[in-house]
């Protein structure tokens, strides 16, 4: 996806905006948040609740939302 160029240019502009002393902060905070959602999702998966799909008007006229299920390939539509 992406090349070892594309990465240390990417690199570099981050050091660049947020410096070399802000890094080890903002590496800090993005693992607690990836900790944080990783449990989230295991929490939801466990107590069984799907997620759900922002309103959009569905086939029979209703403007509730659509519960995903199964795969990404999977067409959502009424279960």
């Amino acid at each position: 996806m992406f090349g070892i160029s594309e990465i240390a240019i990417f690199l570099v502009i981050v050091v660049l905006v947020f410096g070399a002393r802000k890094l080890p902060e903002l590496a800090r905070s993005l693992g607690k948040s990836a900790r944080i959602l990783k449990s989230e999702a295991r929490a939801l998966k466990a107590d069984g609740v799907s997620p759900t799909v922002p309103s959009e008007p569905r086939a029979d006229g209703t403007d509730a939302p659509q519960v995903i299920r199964g795969t990404a390939t999977e067409k959502p539509g009424p279960h």
